[in-house]
């Protein structure tokens, strides 16, 4: 399914699209990550980005 730009309530929020530039810069920004981490966080617990944040901040410790 493609990412409709249009609809940009919690859904979109709540999810990282690896797929989309924009929302990878965004998210790469908002957790102070490299692409390669971000992707490899998604990878490894989805993309759902309250456990993707949650994972990326227990390997920083």
């Amino acid at each position: 399914m493609a990412d409709n730009k249009k609809k940009t309530g919690e859904p979109d929020r709540s999810l990282i699209n690896t797929s989309e530039k924009y929302e990878m810069d965004y998210w790469k920004k908002k957790l102070d990550v490299s692409s390669q981490q971000l992707t490899g966080a998604v990878r490894a617990v989805g993309n759902k980005a309250e456990n993707v944040e949650k994972y990326l901040k227990d390997k920083k410790k």
